[in-house]
């Protein structure tokens, strides 16, 4: 686990290249044979990604952004789940996967791309992943893989509520990278504490509040 401060704008291709190169080697250093799979966002869906990725044996599920070429794709798949929901709205949402291969014009080659087709109240809803994997069903792999992610999500939330861990104050860029690294051993104490804590000691939810237990 670790933190890196940066710009507050999207990272390049060659930025997330050199994250993935610097993680993955950390890994295999310690366990060079194993299996790893990154799930991230449509930030890391691009080429320097997947190549590297491919030529290192590393698999991946990442977001896609949404444009007009992948919207084709899926325009008759919306335009009938719309109308399958407006003919039983009482059944709540509707939701239908599908996959098709496709490439931006930078990629090196056609690559998988799963999309997930939602309609209800609010209207319609898409949403896309690509991924290298060649087996698993559409809606396995964006709901029970892709989606899973979301856990994650709630480590850098309590990272950032429980530990104040996105304060940098400091007028220098360095001390607020080593600021970043302190946050970050802090929430990897605490969790390793709350998973060793038996199911039910009251210190097992505590422990990941450090704020409600001072």
């Amino acid at each position: 686990m670790t933190a890196m401060l940066r710009p507050g704008k999207r990272p390049s291709g060659r930025e997330i290249g050199a994250f993935v190169r610097r993680l993955v080697g950390a890994i295999r250093a310690l366990w060079p044979k194993v299996d790893i799979l990154l799930r991230a966002d449509s930030h890391y869906a691009g080429p320097q990604v997947f190549d590297w990725c491919r030529a290192n044996r590393v698999d991946w599920v990442f977001g896609l952004a949404p444009n007009a070429a992948l919207s084709r794709h899926v325009a008759v798949l919306e335009k009938s789940t719309a109308e399958r929901f407006k003919a039983a709205p009482t059944r709540g949402k509707r939701r239908r996967f599908v996959q098709f291969y496709d490439a931006a014009q930078s990629w090196s080659r056609v690559e998988r791309v799963i999309a997930r087709v939602e309609a209800g109240p609010e209207g319609s809803d898409t949403r896309f992943i690509v991924t290298n994997l060649s087996g698993g069903r559409a809606k396995h792999l964006y709901e029970g893989l892709y989606c899973a992610r979301g856990q994650a999500e709630n480590h850098i939330k309590a990272w950032k509520n429980h530990l104040a861990a996105d304060r940098t104050s400091c007028h220098e860029a360095e001390a607020n990278q080593f600021r970043l690294f302190l946050h970050a051993g802090a929430y990897w104490l605490l969790w390793s504490m709350r998973r060793l804590m038996p199911k039910r000691s009251i210190w097992r939810p505590c422990s990941s509040t450090p704020c409600d237990c001072a």
